[in-house]
């Protein structure tokens, strides 16, 4: 399951996964099918290599050109060691960050823990769990009163210790 702990609090994040992507990427995260189809999708490229992909708008790049939205769905897929704020990505990548929280849950049985600063569309169906409420949510009328409760809770410094469990 995918647990958002929404804006405030206090919770360690790693706030600039795009600038640690670059120095720690490994060359065989991309020859996951995965990652391949992530770059795809959200980039318009296509990985030929660990050290080439092709876009068709900047030419033959390296991993650490691709967008700041991929590098942080590749962190969140092979590279637990932190929270990530999934800020740096776009509504594009919402449905991948559904797909690894997925992923996370069937093969490591554990729940994929996320820090956001904006509403992001998630569509089609979906579980989150919105973690400074506690509450979980599947459609997007109740993610984004959740998120406005939480933002709440934020603003009038109500916000309970961040607990991820």
């Amino acid at each position: 399951m995918l647990n958002v702990w929404y804006k405030g609090g206090n919770v360690t994040v790693l706030t600039n996964a795009p600038l640690y992507f670059d120095g720690v990427f490994e060359p065989e995260w991309f020859d996951d099918p995965l990652v391949k189809e992530m770059v795809k999708d959200v980039d318009d490229s296509e990985v030929v290599g660990p050290y080439l992909i092709i876009s068709p708008v900047l030419g033959p790049i390296a991993p650490t050109h691709l967008s700041g939205g991929v590098k942080v769905l590749i962190l969140l897929l092979k590279d637990p060691n932190f929270i990530y704020n999934i800020s740096n990505c776009g509504d594009n990548c919402a449905k991948w960050i559904l797909k690894i929280a997925e992923e996370k849950a069937l093969i490591q049985h554990e729940d994929l823990v996320v820090y956001l600063e904006h509403i992001m569309r998630f569509e089609n169906n979906f579980c989150i769990k919105i973690l400074n409420t506690g509450k979980e949510v599947r459609t997007m009328q109740d993610y984004i009163l959740e998120l406005f409760k939480a933002e709440a809770m934020v603003t009038s410094g109500k916000l309970p210790e961040a607990i991820f469990d």
